[in-house]
């Protein structure tokens, strides 16, 4: 089977679990990494039994290889925009890990120069999990009737810690870290209530076309370095479609999508990871889905990635995130934010 070359531009946290999905994968492989920590370099070389001549201590030298079919953006998020565009102009296919980038100009921008005859995905890894592609079914199936609401959240308790049983303390926050770096793209929006919002926007599709969607009822709470750490927003679809959202660095809100229908809901127990891969059909019908899977959630998005540059098709699949996708979420969150 041919293989598609991939490039992983960063070796932050993301990238450790974004690679092991190549092991279950087979039309990709993971041929070179960028990264200005040498011992990162030396480590992900050893790992994963790279050849050293892949292995960049800059990153425009992998976007240049003509040996690397696709390039993974893993940097902080303020750095997305910089490298997306470095990859435009030397016609080199890209994703970049979400969101794609932090300000409306930087979409607008972007949507100015793009070039069709590269592929282009914000790697929302969700969107291609098995999971969600049986929510899909069940609301195009007419399961739960007529869509009207849903509530969807992200949040990660990251200030505290646990400690000698149920007992908490305060964690020593540094404020170079990206999270909590608002130069850098930190903030809980930004990081986590991209996928909500995005979530939201698939989902609305399913009741109809939209065209408008209204960032109501906002509440948001700071940390001291400016950025946000429990937001809150209600999404107005002009289909009619009302998508309650939040995020928080603050609170454990879990992972949970509750999409209502005229006729009953649909309830995802962990919506981003399958973690468990648990659905609830409640209402006219009354069932609950385990969702088998047989490799990470990572190897499903590589292998649907691979199999567009493969098959020289460069929109991006159902249901993944497609660059007018993108472009609302972005419009979303600079909303919400500002």
């Amino acid at each position: 089977m041919e293989k598609i070359s991939w490039g992983v531009l960063g070796l932050g946290n993301i990238a450790e679990s974004f690679i092991e999905g190549f092991k279950s994968v087979g039309n990709a492989k993971l041929k070179g990494i960028a990264s200005k920590n040498n011992d990162k370099l030396d480590k992900f070389k050893k790992r994963f039994n790279l050849d050293k001549k892949y292995c960049f201590s800059n990153y425009n030298d992998l976007i240049e290889c003509s040996d690397i079919d696709i390039i993974y953006i893993t940097l902080p998020h303020s750095m997305h925009y910089e490298y997306i565009s470095k990859c435009f102009k030397s016609n080199k296919n890209v994703i970049t890990e979400k969101p794609a980038v932090i300000s409306l100009e930087e979409i607008k921008n972007l949507k100015n120069n793009f070039n069709n005859k590269i592929f282009f995905a914000e790697a929302f890894m969700y969107r291609y999990h098995p999971q969600l592609a049986k929510v899909i079914e069940l609301i195009k199936n007419n399961y739960i009737g007529n869509l009207i609401e849903m509530k969807s959240y992200y949040g990660i308790n990251l200030m505290k810690k646990k400690f000698l049983f149920f007992f908490t303390k305060k964690k020593t926050i540094n404020k170079n870290n990206r999270l909590f770096n608002k130069n850098l793209g930190g903030g809980a929006i930004l990081d986590l209530g991209c996928y909500p919002s995005s979530m939201s926007i698939l989902i609305a599709s399913l009741k109809s076309n939209f065209k408008k969607v209204e960032v109501k009822d906002k509440k948001l709470d700071y940390y001291k370095t400016g950025v946000d750490i429990n937001s809150f927003a209600t999404l107005n679809f002009d289909n009619g479609f009302v998508s309650y959202i939040g995020t928080s660095f603050q609170n454990n809100l879990g992972k949970k999508t509750i999409i209502k229908g005229e006729e009953g809901t649909i309830k995802i127990e962990d919506t981003w990871h399958g973690e468990p891969s648990k659905i609830f059909l409640e209402g006219k019908h009354n069932e609950v889905f385990n969702i088998s899977s047989n490799k990470s959630i990572y190897a499903y998005e590589i292998e649907k990635f691979s199999e567009n540059i493969l098959e020289k098709n460069f929109k991006v699949k159902y249901p993944g995130m497609n660059f007018e996708e993108t472009f609302i979420n972005t419009k979303i969150m600079n909303e919400w934010l500002n």
